[in-house]
């Protein structure tokens, strides 16, 4: 058994003296993990770094045989994103978001094209916290968890949508929010059908946006595997939530 095809990579864990259990996400296969020879070596550890894309072989003597991987690298994401902290906290939340949450050796495309589009542009910096909000609302529709934004739940009217309920996933209106307010989900006009894809929110609409995503991704898709968010998840939202903080509190 073996394929060789374009991959992301999304995870290497250090095994043996030397070596990588390396996790590459590619558009056919999906989610593979693999030995990387010498994954860990100071030669070759720089290949394995999360975000990168790399020309991937896959070889095993069986298909469910965890198999080895070979690479070669193709777009150095991790090393550039070194430059910047949120840059790099944005990258390492979308891959841990990916390797814990996707399914192995299912295909799924449209994320991997989602997740593909978000790395080469992450220079963008910023504004691009919108894309990658949409595109784990996205995941969470792929993996059967998606969140119904079009109506409101009590009203089924579509205008004012401002919040959704953290237990069903529907929209609700402002105006029929009422006494639940407190207990519902901010809905950031971001993440909004009818919304301009370049509409790029603020840092209120970050924090709002990855508020809702993590709590179905915590509660659905990581939730249902008894295992937590990714730090690496947790801290991206945490910084948000204080770069938020402190633009309102200059106001």
């Amino acid at each position: 058994m073996e394929w060789d095809a374009p991959g992301i990579v999304l995870d290497a864990r250090p095994f043996g003296e030397g070596d990588a259990v390396a996790t590459v996400f590619t558009e056919q296969h999906g989610v593979y993990r693999g030995l990387a020879r010498g994954g860990s070596a100071r030669s070759r550890a720089a290949m394995w770094q999360a975000g990168n894309l790399v020309q991937a072989r896959w070889v095993a003597r069986l298909a469910d045989q965890l198999g080895s991987f070979s690479a070669e690298l193709v777009h150095p994401a991790a090393a550039l994103a070194m430059d910047d902290a949120l840059t790099l906290a944005m990258l390492s939340a979308a891959c841990a978001v990916a390797e814990g949450a996707m399914p192995e050796r299912g295909p799924h495309p449209r994320i991997f094209q989602g997740l593909l589009a978000l790395i080469a542009r992450l220079a963008a910096g910023e504004g691009m916290l919108a894309d990658q909000i949409r595109w784990e609302a996205a995941l969470l529709t792929d993996l059967g968890y998606g969140l119904d934004l079009s109506t409101c739940a009590v009203t089924g009217s579509a205008e004012g949508l401002a919040y959704v309920s953290p237990k069903s996933g529907r929209a609700v209106s402002e105006a029929a929010a009422g006494i639940w307010k407190p207990r519902l989900l901010r809905l950031p006009a971001l993440l909004l059908g009818g919304g301009p894809r370049n509409d790029t929110g603020n840092a209120g609409d970050w924090r709002d946006g990855l508020r809702l995503t993590g709590h179905f991704l915590e509660r659905d898709a990581f939730g249902h595997q008894h295992r937590p968010l990714p730090q690496a998840r947790t801290a991206l939202y945490h910084r948000v939530s204080d770069m938020a903080e402190r633009l309102e509190s200059d106001v």
